[in-house]
């Protein structure tokens, strides 16, 4: 098995005629976080739409390779039996579906693709419990609709226990702190970091220093118009804080 989870080579992407992404490279090692940081526009959101495989946004150059294999030619479906899994920045709501059912097909769609036997319903129901109590959600939770009339806590709550569920191998979290209060960012955060083990990996982008005063990375790039300007550690962090991004130049 290979140390690199992650190589993105010279990626350019862009969404209705757009280019966004304009050679972005970065490299990630199993167990680490790395963290995506850059102004509004800087195309945070694009990559980590193109990780997870969104139609809508065309790859016009470069590779992806991930756990040894060629990302880019994988079907979204594909690259989420693979492990790979992305925690929305605006998570959307599914009216009509309750989270027990709704995590109980996308759990058994993955064992089914990893050859393994669906849980039965006493196995389902415990892991249920078990990871509702990990990230701190009631019960009740578990019979509402997904994220119909979640506050934004609750909604990104919910993304961080699909997230323990289904125990990705590399976690995408688009601006989980988006919208949080202290109370429920650390509850998130904790979350994300009691998931953590030497063979995953995550990616978290976020505007903030605050996020990452909870979830510490191992590695900070800086990403302005598409390409990825300064890769450090929280010196960086730092500088953004207190400098602003207009002081990180490539």
């Amino acid at each position: 098995m290979s140390d690199i989870l992650l190589e993105i080579k010279d990626l350019h992407a862009g969404i209705e005629g757009r280019e966004i992404l304009k050679g972005v490279n970065l490299t990630m090692r199993r167990g680490e976080v790395h963290a995506i940081m850059g102004p509004n526009g800087a195309g945070k959101s694009t990559l980590s739409s193109v990780l997870a495989g969104r139609p809508d946004y065309k790859v016009l150059g470069g590779s992806v390779t991930y756990d040894g294999r060629d990302l880019l030619a994988m079907a979204p479906e594909e690259r989420s039996w693979a492990g790979i899994f992305l925690s929305f920045q605006y998570p959307v709501e599914i009216p009509g579906v309750s989270i027990t059912n709704f995590m109980k097909a996308a759990l058994n769609a993955r064992r089914k693709a990893a050859d393994l036997p669906e849980l039965t319903p006493a196995e389902y129901l415990r892991l249920l419990k078990e990871k509702m109590a990990f990230v701190q959600m009631k019960g009740e939770f578990a019979k509402r609709e997904v994220n119909v009339g979640f506050s934004g806590g609750e909604k990104k709550r919910n993304e961080i226990f699909q997230m323990a569920m289904l125990e990705p191998v590399l976690s995408i979290l688009d601006e989980t702190d988006s919208g949080l209060d202290v109370d429920a960012l650390r509850i998130v955060a904790d979350g994300v970091n009691r998931l953590r083990t030497p063979q995953t990996a995550s990616v978290v982008i976020t505007h903030y220093q605050r996020l990452l005063e909870y979830i510490v990375p191992d590695v900070v790039h800086v990403l302005k118009d598409g390409r990825i300007v300064a890769t450090g550690g929280a010196e960086l962090v730092q500088q953004i804080e207190t400098q602003g991004y207009d002081s990180i130049h490539g």
